[in-house]
């Protein structure tokens, strides 16, 4: 059995989502300039995440997940993931609390930082997720695991994957991860294409 590990942020979704909750507190530049040292990989994810959390880890639950659940998807991706969801696996270093409105509309598995609600109802973070021990997790159920992403973040995993896919349908998959990627694809209707052939 194959079983096809997507990252989340700028692969299945249309855009990068924490600069979305960002802009709730007047916070897009900042930012926006944590993200795109993260994706470049001048940042280690860890950190910037730790860091992108205390940004945003008091926004109201109401309004995350009404922000989060108008996130575009890329409708291919989307639908592919959807009539595979048992083949299928999100794996992303976003956090379960406020990428779940997203994760409930795929309906597949699922590997994200983790939290836990605070006397407040706020999230609490718990654990960073390392991509690569989801693929490694994802591999003891399956023949292959195809992995597909863009940013830094995502070369753990590729590493760990049969076979890795950059995809650049919204950002330009990073050199890094190109470097080690079986496939480069650009559009959303080639990628889902070629993940039907392997």
């Amino acid at each position: 059995m194959i079983k096809y590990a997507f990252d989340l942020d700028g692969t299945v979704t249309k855009v990068e989502t924490l600069p979305l909750l960002a802009a709730e507190l007047n916070l897009s530049e900042e930012m926006k300039l944590l993200t795109n040292l993260t994706l470049s990989g001048e940042i280690p994810f860890e950190k910037s995440f730790k860091l992108r959390y205390l940004m945003l880890r008091n926004i109201s639950p109401k309004r995350i997940a009404d922000i989060m659940s108008k996130v575009e998807l890329d409708e291919d991706i989307a639908a592919f993931i959807k009539s595979h969801k048992e083949n299928c696996a999100i794996v992303t270093g976003n956090l379960d609390y406020w990428i779940a409105p997203i994760v409930e509309k795929l309906g597949c598995e699922i590997y994200s930082s983790t939290s836990e609600l605070d006397t407040d109802g706020l999230p609490v973070l718990k654990n960073i997720l390392r991509k690569s021990e989801a693929i490694r997790n994802l591999k003891k159920s399956a023949d292959k695991v195809v992995a597909v992403g863009e940013s830094f973040n995502d070369v753990p995993m590729f590493e760990e994957a049969d076979v890795a896919v950059s995809y650049g349908g919204v950002h330009k998959p990073v050199d890094t991860a190109i470097s080690v990627s079986d496939y480069v694809v650009f559009d959303g209707g080639a990628l889902c294409r070629l993940l039907k052939m392997l």
